[in-house]
């Protein structure tokens, strides 16, 4: 009984977190179902009729289609060329105890530090300078370089886990440095692969000053969430078409949680163990 007692405002604390997470959703969901004079005067009612009215107006009047596949071409690409270079760094500083690997290392940590805002002139410069301005290849190239500190440092502390005795096994049997790094390394550090790409999902997917400045309104070229401010207007916004909006370009994120989830609640409790 006293072990319950004690599990109890840890209970409270928990439920009371989920429960603030859930209204917000739960009114940006009802709205979208809602007229302005509904959202106003019963904001937190259920809605009165599911018609989808507001979302077909929301994936017209923004271009959503032609968005949502801008924003998965940026964002798979450039999650696929994170992986791409993080892992090749991971592999090599997670195999190196010199004091060299520990400066590389130091050095990818420092971009923590780097300010969104401070970057932004110089990246406006360097994508005008090699003719990449207002296009979407930019960002492909250019999303990877902001998220490769975390990507690196969560990778190398996986690996390091790895015992250096399946590398020496692996290498018995003729395995090159490639081969090692695809069928040891990768698959034992899956949950720790999962973890990078969700984070960086949601950065990608959710990224909007550098998407504004760099590829610019163009509606052919323009993410989601360039796009999504669109349904705003200065004289009459229509509120449960933007929520509407809103929620269909959450649809993706959802589903990427969903599929990644497991992996990532395994690289959280072997964490845990390992501490």
């Amino acid at each position: 009984m006293k072990h319950g007692k004690s599990w109890l405002p840890a209970h409270i604390l928990v439920w009371a977190y989920a429960l603030l997470l859930v209204i917000p959703l739960y009114y940006l969901v009802a709205s979208s179902f809602k007229t302005n004079d509904q959202i106003f005067a019963h904001p937190f009612s259920p809605p009165t009729s599911l018609s989808f009215g507001n979302f077909s107006e929301a994936f017209s009047s923004a271009d959503l289609g032609m968005a949502v596949v801008n924003s998965g071409l940026v964002t798979v690409l450039s999650l696929a060329l994170t992986l791409v270079l993080a892992l090749p760094a991971a592999f090599a500083l997670a195999r190196s105890t010199g004091r060299a690997a520990k400066v590389v290392e130091g050095i990818f940590s420092l971009g923590f530090l780097i300010p969104t805002f401070a970057a932004l002139f110089p990246t406006f410069l360097l994508a005008a300078a090699t003719g990449l301005f207002h296009t979407r290849a930019f960002m492909v190239l250019f999303l990877p370089a902001t998220a490769m500190p975390l990507s690196v440092v969560i990778l190398v502390q996986f690996m390091r886990t790895i015992p250096k005795e399946m590398e020496e096994a692996a290498r018995m049997d003729g395995a090159s440095t490639f081969t090692v790094l695809r069928h040891v390394y990768t698959p034992m550090c899956l949950p720790g692969i999962a973890t990078i790409l969700l984070m960086n999902f949601l950065t990608f997917w959710n990224e909007y000053l550098y998407s504004l400045v760099i590829i610019g309104p163009d509606p052919s070229q323009r993410t989601v969430q360039v796009a999504l401010p669109t349904l705003k207007s200065l004289t009459g916004t229509d509120y449960g078409v933007l929520t509407a909006g809103t929620v269909l370009t959450l649809v993706p994120v959802w589903v990427v949680y969903t599929v990644l989830q497991k992996r990532m609640q395994q690289a959280l409790v072997s964490g845990a163990v390992k501490m």
